[in-house]
C-alpha cells in the first residue's frame, strides 16, 4: 500500500516536471499590431488625411510582406510606445534604438537605419559656431571626444536645451551636461522646434535624420545644425523595432526580412525616398 501510495502521489509531480522541461512550442506569428510616433519626419508623421507615412511604414510594410504577416500600424504618443509594448497592446514598436537602459526591459532586431545626434539651433546663435560642426566623432573615443566636450560645455553653460522625452538624446544631455545646462522635455521633436523658432530655448538635440528634414521645411530657415555627429555612449544611433523579452520566435522572423532588404538595396531605395541619403546599415 505504501508504494501504491507513493506513485499516486509522486506520479503528477514527474508528470508536471517532465511537461516542464520540454521546450517550449514555437509560436506561429500570422499577424502583429506594431506601435508608432507619427510625428517624427520623415521617419513618421501623420498627412492631412489622417494617415501615417514615411521611412518607417514603408520599412515595417514590406518587413510584413517578406515575413509573411498581417501587420496593423497604430500611431500613439512616443513615451506611451514602450509601455504599450509591455502590456501587450502592441507586438512591435518602430523607430527604437537600443541603448542599456532599454535593453533591461525589450529586445530588438537587426537596424534597419543607422543614424547620428547633433544639435540645432538658430543660424543668428552664438552656438551656430559650436566646434566640430558636421564631423562624425564617436563618444568612445575619450580622446577626440573630451576637448571637443570641453568646449561644448562651456559654450552651453547657462543655455536651455529642448529634446524630445523618453529618447536617448535626453538621457546623453541630462547625464553628459547636466551642471551646465537646463533641460527641457518634449513629447515631439516639432514641438522643440517650434519653441526654438520662438526664442524659447537656445537649442535642441535631436537626430541627424530629423534635423536635416526640419532644416529644410518652410518656416525653418532660421534654424541649422551644429556640432559633431556623434555616436556612442547611450546613444541609440541603430533604429530597431523593439520587442518584448523573449519574443525570439518573432525576431526570427523580422529579423531574416530586414536583412533581405539591406541585401538587395530596397533599404537604400527607400531611404533616399525619405531621407535624400542612404541611412541604411552597411
Amino acid at each position: 500500500m505504501k508504494n501504491s501510495k507513493f506513485i499516486r502521489t509522486v506520479a503528477p509531480v514527474l508528470a508536471l516536471v517532465a511537461l516542464l522541461g520540454q521546450p517550449a512550442a514555437a509560436k506561429e506569428w500570422t499577424q502583429i499590431t506594431i506601435g508608432v510616433e507619427g510625428a517624427f519626419p520623415p521617419y513618421n508623421l501623420t498627412a492631412a488625411d489622417g494617415k501615417v507615412v514615411g521611412y518607417d511604414i514603408d520599412v515595417a510594410n514590406e518587413v510584413c510582406k517578406r515575413a509573411n504577416l498581417k501587420c496593423q500600424i497604430v500611431a500613439q504618443d512616443w513615451d506611451s510606445q514602450v509601455p504599450s509594448l509591455l502590456a501587450g497592446k502592441f507586438d512591435a514598436v518602430l523607430t527604437m534604438g537600443p541603448n542599456p537602459k532599454r535593453r533591461e526591459v525589450m529586445d530588438f532586431t537587426v537596424p534597419y537605419a543607422r543614424t547620428s545626434n547633433t544639435f540645432g539651433v538658430l543660424k543668428s546663435s552664438p552656438l551656430a559656431k559650436l566646434p566640430k560642426t558636421g564631423e562624425a566623432m564617436s563618444t568612445n573615443d575619450k580622446a577626440a571626444w573630451e576637448p571637443v566636450l570641453k568646449d561644448i560645455q562651456a559654450a552651453l553653460k547657462g543655455k536651455t536645451i529642448g529634446v524630445p522625452l523618453s529618447t536617448s538624446q535626453q538621457q546623453f544631455i541630462e547625464e553628459t551636461f547636466k551642471d551646465t545646462v537646463t533641460v527641457k522635455t518634449y513629447k515631439s521633436s516639432e514641438q522643440h522646434t517650434l519653441d526654438l523658432i520662438a526664442g524659447r530655448i537656445d537649442a535642441v538635440f535631436d537626430n541627424i535624420v530629423y534635423l536635416r528634414d526640419a532644416v529644410s521645411r518652410p518656416g525653418n530657415e532660421e534654424v541649422a545644425m551644429a556640432g559633431p555627429l556623434l555616436t556612442g555612449g547611450i546613444m541609440a544611433t541603430d533604429t530597431c523595432i523593439g520587442l518584448r523579452k523573449g519574443e525570439d520566435d518573432l525576431k526570427a522572423k523580422l529579423d531574416p526580412a530586414i536583412q533581405s532588404m539591406i541585401a538587395d538595396g530596397t533599404m537604400k531605395t527607400l531611404s533616399e525616398k525619405w531621407f535624400k541619403f542612404d541611412v541604411s546599415p552597411k
